[in-house]
């Protein structure tokens, strides 16, 4: 009896101690990672983009992810000029291809289009692929814990690998501690650690097929002073996709 009664606490100490452990930063990023790196999704989204001057220009756009994030395809459904437009964002957006309805032509741009604008809005074409990136192309440390919109935090500090090709520096993260979902990113520049270039703020946070989602998100950017805010309309995760979706050929269908 005193033996089962030895084991019983020490299971209970084991149990306790492995409840107790701290989580470094290589264990959060990784939750996160996992957490966003769905492997198939299917969306429909409204970006509004807000100029200096305050004006705003509002696209609605389908879009399908296949391979983690590693395959992206985005057609453009308003306004309707862009009607048709697409682009094919392949290998976490190192190769991009571009269709154009007006001239039905595919123009593939050139490997650092990836930081270029998607729209001529706040998140980069880098922005929207990414896929592994916070684990393969950065160093995390975990900082000292945060409240943030309302929520506990861990707060980790990302630094860029030296051989590394991303356009930021460093960045910021604000995780929840209930789900991991990295609700405030702040990045800074390519050149500069120093330098806050934009700040990422999710929220509206619901479970969708079972996955935290934001249904909203705003990217400010602190140089130029706009901002572009996307929200989901609809989504669905682990739905079955063709790969021949994901082809240049494709693009023009």
């Amino acid at each position: 009896m005193k033996k089962v009664l030895f084991t019983g606490l020490l299971l209970m100490f084991m149990t306790t101690v492995t409840q107790g452990e701290e989580l470094n930063g290589v264990q959060i990023i990784q939750k996160v990672n996992d957490l966003l790196n769905v492997e198939t999704s299917q969306s429909v989204s409204k970006m509004t983009i807000t100029t200096t001057s305050g004006k705003q220009r509002t696209f609605v756009f389908e879009s399908w992810s296949m391979n983690s994030g590693e395959k992206n395809l985005i057609r453009y459904l308003e306004p309707r000029r862009a009607k048709g437009q697409a682009t094919l964002m392949l290998n976490h957006s190192d190769d991009i291809w571009m269709y154009f309805p007006r001239t039905r032509r595919v123009r593939k741009l050139a490997t650092h289009a990836k930081k270029q604008k998607m729209e001529g809005s706040d998140f980069s074409y880098e922005d929207m692929g990414s896929g592994d990136a916070f684990i393969d192309d950065f160093v995390s440390k975990r900082l000292d814990d945060e409240d943030m919109m309302d929520q506990e935090c861990y707060v980790l500090e990302l630094t860029r690998k030296p051989d590394a090709s991303m356009s930021y520096s460093r960045l910021i993260m604000w995780v929840t501690k209930d789900n991991f979902y990295p609700i405030v990113i702040d990045y800074y520049e390519e050149d500069d650690a120093s330098r806050h270039e934009k700040r990422l703020v999710q929220s509206d946070i619901r479970v969708i097929d079972g996955i935290p989602t934001a249904m909203k998100a705003v990217m400010m950017n602190k140089n130029d002073n706009t901002q572009t805010s996307m929200e989901i309309v609809e989504v669905k995760y682990n739905v079955e996709l063709d790969e021949n979706m994901f082809t240049e050929r494709s693009l023009k269908k």
